[in-house]
């Protein structure tokens, strides 16, 4: 059997990605558990892990990828506000662990194509007082 080059190429920007999750993983201090469920659910989600990789690249994010016409900026703002209303910070401040952030609305991103109607709900539902 014969490898080709771009097998060696896709293999390389795979353990990439993956080192980069690992270490994004460690700022935001997710378990190992927590990050490898992370990559299974891009690895079988092709436009989250494409989304993942250009993160990685440019350190922003695409927002190609819509689900019921939420991208992840969505996400991100919605773990922003989150995390203002239980640090009753009513800003983003300087401790905020934008990794965390980062990482959490990519895993919600695929939770939410498992389950769109639960995170419509949370997108669409004020935060109320519920601190979750």
């Amino acid at each position: 059997m014969v490898i080709g080059m771009s097998q060696i190429i896709l293999g390389l920007e795979k353990i990439k990605a993956y080192e980069g999750l690992k270490m994004l993983c460690g700022y935001a201090d997710k378990s190992e558990q927590w990050c490898d469920e992370l990559w299974m659910d891009m690895l079988t989600d092709s436009e989250l892990y494409a989304e993942f990789v250009y993160y990685l690249e440019n350190h922003s994010l695409a927002d190609k990828m819509k689900i019921e016409g939420y991208s992840l900026t969505d996400f991100y703002v919605w773990q922003m506000g989150r995390y203002n209303l239980a640090n009753d910070s009513g800003k983003n401040t300087d401790i905020c662990n934008k990794e965390e952030m980062v990482l959490q609305s990519f895993k919600a991103m695929a939770e939410m194509k498992k389950d769109p109607d639960y995170y419509k709900r949370k997108l669409t539902e004020g935060s109320g007082m519920d601190k979750e």
